[in-house]
């Protein structure tokens, strides 16, 4: 689905990331896993293209999807780097970023019709499918976002992503700052869009339980390089105490 090559950003002087590799398997949850500042954020913007980079590849191969840009891409996949920062998502890539960053002046409901724009079929609607995984969304459609708890936003940021219908979904830290349940409800909705879906997710999480709970791979980046990966049973207690402990 997305195959990164030798990745390398800097951020004027300071070089962030380092010759980075990272393969994020079709259908499947891969976690991103580290220590504060270490590139796991400025990884994500660089696939989003909110980052530009110095070298490296990212390929990205959208899968069965036809419609509008997609459909212009070679079998082989198309190298995001020559793909502008607005025609990413156009792609099939959702994004959740860090924080959320939904509109607090907009209902629900407005907030998820803004991701229709991504969509190349012409829907003028949100997906029922949002509502079914998130019925609170459904509830609280008319409400301002800026009134929604902290987990009810991360919700609607997710809700707000999967209206473009991606083929990848990219989460920065769903879990962070959200209240227990609502961490649960976020982690077994990424295992049923991947099991009924088929949906490819992406995700930056610092919590061990959540990420041996939901993920199937795993990928740790320490000082902006990647130091261990692999199936999420690999994922042992000298990796963590090594790469992960504070």
């Amino acid at each position: 689905m997305l195959s990164i090559s030798r990745l390398n950003q800097s951020y004027g002087e300071s070089h962030t990331l380092w010759d980075l590799d990272l393969e994020v398997p079709r259908a499947a949850c891969t976690c991103v896993l580290g220590r504060n500042g270490v590139g796991k954020t400025t990884l994500m913007k660089a696939i989003m293209g909110e980052v530009g980079v110095s070298g490296g590849e990212m390929r990205y191969a959208q899968g069965p999807a036809t419609r509008g840009a997609r459909a212009r891409a070679q079998d082989g996949g198309v190298e995001l780097g020559r793909v502008r920062l607005e025609d990413r998502s156009r792609l099939g890539i959702g994004y959740v970023p860090q924080g959320r960053q939904i509109f607090p002046l907009l209902t629900v409901e407005e907030n998820l019709r803004t991701g229709l724009a991504a969509r190349g079929d012409g829907l003028k609607r949100v997906p029922q499918r949002v509502y079914e995984l998130f019925p609170v969304l459904k509830e609280m459609r008319q409400r301002r976002g800026g009134d929604l708890s902290g987990g009810q936003q991360q919700q609607l940021a997710i809700g707000r992503a999967l209206v473009l219908a991606p083929t990848l979904l990219i989460l920065d830290e769903p879990g962070e700052g959200i209240q227990p349940n609502i961490v649960t409800q976020i982690g077994e909705v990424i295992r049923r869009l991947i099991a009924d879906d088929g949906l490819t997710v992406l995700l930056v999480e610092q919590k061990l339980p959540f990420a041996r709970r939901y993920a199937d791979h795993f990928a740790i980046v320490d000082r902006g390089r990647r130091v261990a990966h692999g199936a999420i049973a690999g994922l042992d207690d000298e990796l963590v105490k090594r790469h992960l402990t504070v």
